[in-house]
């Protein structure tokens, strides 16, 4: 008697604890199901990036411009705190952040916008696989040289660069490594975009890689600046110096 009550006991306790991870289970996925829903929007399409498409349909320079500019700043942050390059304040919202928001949103969105309109056109109902290889070339031999030469030198200018000499050594020593990194990213970003997504999600998808790749390029120029500088005093530069201690 004692044996069968035991395993009766058993038996409720298994199961309770078996529902118990059941709802667990349930209540993680309907949340995850919610998160979906709002930033995708689900079938309804009232959701974060449902709605950023629709503005991006019916505003598209005005909604690149926000989003390029907003990426930006926070591109110089998420770089200078990997760095560890404090402003002269000690923190890493330096004087820089507003300045690369600026870029962003009036040099970058709007030759992005330009150059991009125009790539889409040129290729515009030509789906062959010459067709994509061809507009993957133009990307990378047209495109990507007049988008990287403008933001070598506009990072020169923010960087503290005055003259055309300065500019042009900048935009000089950083184009073929820049270029590099963009002949390697460039075409897989392009192919799986042509492959994977339609037109209109390509904008988020090209932000969302040049983010990553301007965070990678910001972060290793930091660290090298950095370094440099600890070299030319001896070891002793403080990343918190003032910021007209830093070369261009």
């Amino acid at each position: 008697m004692s044996v069968k009550f035991q395993e009766t006991t058993q038996t409720k306790v298994t199961e309770a604890a078996t529902d118990a991870v059941k709802k667990a289970g349930d209540k993680k996925e309907e949340l995850s199901h919610k998160i979906g829903e709002y930033l995708t929007g689900g079938d309804a399409g009232k959701g974060y990036l449902a709605a950023y498409l629709k503005q991006l349909q019916t505003n598209p320079l005005r909604t690149k411009m926000l989003t390029s500019g907003s990426l930006a700043g926070l591109q110089e942050i998420i770089a200078s705190w990997l760095a560890h390059d404090r402003s002269k304040h000690g923190h890493y919202f330096s004087s820089r952040v507003p300045k690369m928001m600026a870029y962003g949103a009036l040099i970058s969105a709007p030759l992005g916008h330009a150059l991009i309109g125009i790539l889409q056109w040129l290729f515009s109902n030509r789906s062959s696989l010459k067709a994509k290889i061809l507009q993957i070339l133009v990307s990378n031999l047209v495109v990507a040289p007049i988008q990287n030469t403008v933001y070598l030198a506009s990072m020169a200018i923010i960087a503290g660069a005055r003259t055309f000499h300065q500019i042009r050594a900048t935009v000089r020593a950083g184009f073929m490594p820049v270029m590099k990194v963009s002949w390697i990213t460039s075409p897989i970003a392009l192919a799986f975009a042509q492959k994977f997504l339609p037109e209109y999600l390509w904008v988020p998808f090209f932000n969302f890689v040049a983010f990553i790749i301007g965070t990678y390029i910001n972060t290793h120029t930091k660290k090298k600046r950095l370094a440099a500088l600890r070299k030319k005093v001896g070891g002793r530069y403080d990343s918190t110096s003032s910021s007209s201690d830093r070369p261009y």
